[in-house]
């Protein structure tokens, strides 16, 4: 059956004859559609961008990205910067057409307002527009980020409490920043959440604090001493120390000792007892042959009052 080109009316994208020409001898399709999703965007944006358009991995547009340098049609650049912390003004229109052409966005926000139990605003759309087209995060993985999200704020302030978009956005960033943009590596994520989540009430016991639950600034400094590599009864010697010199148990303080000895390389209860002590301290800091010398100084000394 015979075909022709249907003409849509929105005939913005112009490729050059030499464009064309390298991407057919080429014969790679990624690359093909980065390079007219790049056209369609006036090249205004990065190509990683354009993963949350395109549903893309990291691996696949960074693949097509690639290959689009070698063929010289877009030019290599610096490594972008990180996120800004504040997404691009998503407009109502913009909302909306994103849901009218993108079945797997309206996916998205249809199981998210099951997972917050309410429905989602313009502005709520538009921060998931946000984490999927600029941050270039898939829609399974802001599936993931939203459950994570709301499963934190439950556990913390219980039953029927339900986070915000803010936070959401929040969080999302921090994946992005940490690389967290498909499902394997987000499952990975979660599940080291979860262990560490479950060893907390072990340091709060080891602190002295009982079985109440970490408030979230606590909650910081313990998923921080854990990423040191300091188990609960670590933390209960800085802990000690923090007592012994402020009388109470102050957290910034216990903080600071934890990141010396973490600086210092010593992480386990025998590394700590044997090379911290103040007498080992004074022992490897003093110059060589320093004991004998004190000992004749202070023999001299006493010589000198019995005069």
């Amino acid at each position: 059956m015979p075909s022709c080109l249907v003409h849509t009316g929105d005939e913005g994208v112009t490729l050059s004859g030499a464009a064309v020409r390298k991407l057919l001898e080429r014969g790679d399709g990624d690359a093909a559609l980065l390079y007219l999703a790049l056209l369609r965007r006036q090249g205004s944006v990065p190509p990683r961008s354009l993963a949350g358009e395109l549903r893309w991995d990291r691996g696949r547009i960074e693949a097509a990205e690639a290959a689009l340098r070698e063929l010289g049609l877009i030019a290599p650049v610096e490594p972008p910067p990180a996120p800004a912390e504040e997404r691009p003004v998503y407009q109502r229109a913009d909302v909306a057409g994103r849901l009218e052409e993108s079945g797997e966005f309206r996916g998205l926000v249809k199981a998210v307002e099951e997972k917050l139990g309410k429905r989602l605003t313009t502005a709520d759309v538009s921060v998931l527009l946000g984490l999927n087209d600029y941050l270039g995060l898939p829609a399974d993985v802001i599936f993931l980020l939203v459950g994570h999200c709301a499963e934190r704020v439950r556990r913390r302030f219980g039953e029927g409490r339900r986070p915000g978009m803010k936070q959401i956005e929040k969080e999302g960033y921090a994946w992005a920043r940490m690389g967290i943009d498909t499902q394997e590596a987000a499952a990975a994520y979660l599940k080291r959440c979860a262990r560490q989540e479950e060893l907390l009430p072990r340091y709060m016991r080891a602190l002295g604090l009982g079985d109440r639950a970490p408030v979230p600034s606590e909650e910081k400094y313990l998923l921080s001493w854990q990423e040191m590599g300091f188990s609960p009864e670590a933390v209960a010697l800085a802990c000690d120390k923090t007592v012994l010199k402020c009388h109470e148990l102050r957290w910034a303080y216990c903080n600071g000792i934890l990141k010396k000895w973490h600086e210092a390389g010593l992480h386990t209860v025998e590394e700590i007892q044997t090379q911290d002590r103040p007498s080992a301290r004074r022992a490897e800091e003093r110059p060589a042959g320093g004991g004998d010398s004190e000992m004749r100084r202070y023999m001299q000394d006493l010589h000198r009052n019995r005069r």
